[in-house]
């Protein structure tokens, strides 16, 4: 196991409607002084990342959506050590835009802003906004250039590329990044198309939740890859946190949240995302195996299982751990005071059974 210590990072609610397509209660707001709060609860609370959600149009309970770029900054602004990664989609954004958007809050930010490129799974999404949608490949094709371009602009002078969906001559980015080599850069996905892609350019793999032998799966596939490219990428998991103070309260949400869901945009949401995952030639990706109960979370947060009393979730956050997860991006149903009940009640016991972990022989 490694001496590093896990990392954990929660899903921003720059978006309405949570992180559930459920009508039951939520004390979440998508506002930012809700979200100002929350950062700053976060911080104090030990989560090293915060992660922006980017969606352009309502769809499937989030019917109003912040911007996640401008977000991020106003985010770090309010904060001191928290890192914040943006989500931005290739088509809509630009590298170069990116880049020199990033590089001047990374330089107003003392070096805490990433970068997480979403490659796309919301085909009336771009229809709507008027983008070509790609199929499922040639998104991760792009979204590869799209990084490749990135690093280059941060990283080089007079930057050269001749690809198949960007083309520089002679380009220079001044200032560079405070971070170096360049910002983090983060990405998604389950398919062979972004598992093959972050071995190859990502600093930082996000998958779905799912059971620690899916996840031990994908992850040996991954470090396998990018040995071969001599590239190293860190392994994040998804998971939607129910931490109560006995089992049966956390079993108790979890029921409420799933019997109160909302069956038409929770089919709505399973018939985009699995038509996305099935466009790839393996025909899996996110979601192919996903039931109704886990569709009611957007990413299969309640298949990862940190559901349950403190101790019981962070002995399974270090099993995690043990089979090479990095990070955790975690959501919550009340998501102030849950991150807060996290810090005090979880994360102490997770640094615990990690130093027994460690003082172990080998």
């Amino acid at each position: 196991m490694s001496s590093e210590k896990i990392k954990f990072a929660y899903w921003v609610p720059n978006v309405s409607g949570g992180l559930i397509v459920s009508n039951i209660e939520q004390r979440t707001s998508y506002d930012f002084d809700y979200n100002r709060k929350l950062a700053q609860i976060a911080e104090q609370s030990g989560f090293e990342y915060a992660l922006s959600q980017i969606r352009f149009t309502a769809g499937y309970g989030a019917e109003y959506q912040h911007e996640s770029v401008s977000f991020s900054h106003a985010l770090l602004a309010a904060t001191t050590k928290l890192r914040v990664i943006a989500a931005i989609l290739p088509g809509p954004w630009d590298p170069v835009v990116v880049a020199k958007q990033l590089t001047t809050i990374d330089i107003l930010t003392g070096g805490r802003i990433a970068v997480n490129v979403v490659s796309g799974w919301f085909k009336g999404e771009f229809q709507a906004i008027g983008q070509p949608w790609l199929e499922h490949d040639e998104r991760y094709r792009r979204s590869e250039e799209f990084i490749d371009v990135l690093k280059g602009i941060w990283t080089t002078d007079n930057f050269s590329y001749s690809g198949d969906f960007y083309r520089f001559h002679n380009f220079t980015l001044k200032p560079k990044p405070l971070q170096q080599p360049h910002p983090e850069v983060f990405q998604g996905g389950s398919s062979r198309a972004a598992r093959d892609m972050a071995s190859r350019v990502s600093n930082w793999y996000f998958t779905n939740g799912n059971t620690v032998d899916g996840i031990k799966a994908q992850i040996d596939d991954i470090k396998s890859k990018a040995a071969v490219h001599n590239h190293k990428v860190k392994i994040g998991v998804n998971a939607f946190i129910i931490a109560r103070d006995t089992e049966a309260e956390a079993k108790a949400v979890l029921a409420e949240i799933i019997e109160k869901a909302n069956p038409e945009a929770v089919n709505a949401f399973g018939h985009e995302v699995k038509q996305a995952g099935a466009a790839s030639p393996e025909g899996e990706g996110n979601w192919a195996k996903s039931t109704f109960e886990d569709l009611v979370q957007y990413n299969d947060g309640f298949k990862t299982n940190l559901i349950g009393t403190p101790q019981q979730i962070a002995e399974r956050i270090v099993a995690l751990k043990a089979i090479g997860v990095d990070l955790i991006l975690s959501g919550f149903l009340h998501f102030q005071e849950e991150v807060a009940y996290f810090g005090e009640k979880v994360l102490p016991l997770v640094r615990e059974l990690e130093a027994q972990q460690t003082a172990l022989p080998a």
